[in-house]
């Protein structure tokens, strides 16, 4: 009886052992392997060899010669991850970038300011909106020459060959491009002090809401079109607009874009909280991450909105929206978490 019970105590230790499963062994590692974000942690086994923002970076492009290729986004952001997926873990594609390119991640939550910087560059670029993830082609002193948002990879493959074709055979195209696109972002940034003498002028202010106004959706709330973001500052300043003013068009641009939001689908009807966007114009199918700066705006508009007609509705929201930020982003020491991944 002692030799089986030995014999089974020896042998439970030898199925655990044996049943255990280490973890895969990365095959690639890359410089972001040391950084505390998790959005560049989630890229450091990438076969892209990245590098967070700093001067090895700057001064290994310097010293190649070659392009640099800075790429933003934050851990909450679907796009990133497909990105990521289809064209950063894909060897192919990754055997080019570090060939010609030196490639730079920002996580733009720990760096707002190179966030802003590019995403400046890329609204000159393009001459429209750009998101995230955000992918900027720049000199190896940093000063962009271009920039786009996601591409597919075949896409992002071709983009790629032209700026290795136009930096080969005609630099100096990219250097013009370089100084119009620094020029441009130098001067969106610069105060120019006002003329002395300057008077406040109110008709200004009421033709420039009346524009304002022009582009907004009455029906379904929000500006025309898709995709419907919730603006909260844009409707704080037409409620404090509406106050002073008695122009009852903006009080009900706000009415109908805080009824629309918190019914459709961009709100979470079970758990509370707003998601970033709507993809179509109904505010039904939500992008899904959840922005803590988000619903903390949200919070604030409906309250102010509420102050101004105690609608229940709005109360609801209101209290549905901080449990959820309560329940879902508080961490146990008090603190908060910033998003939710659109992917979790």
């Amino acid at each position: 009886m002692k030799w089986h019970i030995f014999s089974a105590v020896c042998f439970v230790p030898m199925l655990l052992s044996c049943g255990r499963e280490e973890p895969p062994e990365e095959a690639h590692t890359n410089h972001l392997i040391h950084e505390s974000s998790p959005y560049l942690l989630q890229h450091a086994h990438n076969p892209v060899d990245w590098f967070p923002w700093g001067e090895a970076a700057l001064e290994k492009a310097r010293m190649e010669n070659k392009l640099l290729i800075i790429s933003v986004g934050y851990s909450a952001c679907h796009w990133c991850h497909v990105m990521e997926r289809e064209s950063f873990e894909d060897t192919t594609v990754a055997r080019f970038m570090n060939e010609h390119f030196v490639s730079i991640k920002v996580d733009r939550e720990e760096r707002p300011d190179i966030d802003d910087l590019y995403l400046t560059a890329c609204q000159l670029a393009t001459d429209r909106g750009c998101g995230w993830p955000l992918h900027a082609f720049a000199l190896p002193d940093g000063r962009p020459v271009w920039a786009g948002t996601y591409f597919p990879r075949k896409e992002w493959m071709a983009v790629m060959e032209y700026f290795v074709q136009l930096y080969r055979d005609e630099p100096e195209k990219l250097s013009r491009y370089a100084a119009d696109l620094t020029q441009g972002v130098q001067e969106l940034g610069r105060l120019v002090p006002a003329a002395q003498g300057i008077s406040y002028d109110s008709s200004a202010l009421r033709a420039a809401v009346n524009r304002l106004l022009e582009e907004l959706d009455y029906e379904r709330g929000g500006r025309r079109g898709s995709p419907k973001f919730p603006l909260p500052n844009l409707y704080e300043f037409l409620l404090a607009y509406q106050h002073y003013s008695g122009d009852a068009r903006a009080l009900e641009a706000v009415e109908v874009s805080l009824q629309r939001m918190a019914a459709g689908g961009i709100y979470d009807q079970l758990g509370g909280g707003f998601a970033r966007y709507s993809t179509d114009a109904n505010w039904l199918v939500p992008h899904f991450e959840k922005m803590l700066y988000d619903n903390a705006q949200l919070v604030s508009l409906y309250a102010h909105a509420f102050q101004r007609q105690a609608n229940p509705f709005y109360r609801q929201v209101i209290e549905q929206t901080l449990d959820f930020v309560a329940r879902e982003l508080t961490a146990p020491d008090g603190s908060f978490y910033s998003s939710l991944d659109a992917d979790s």
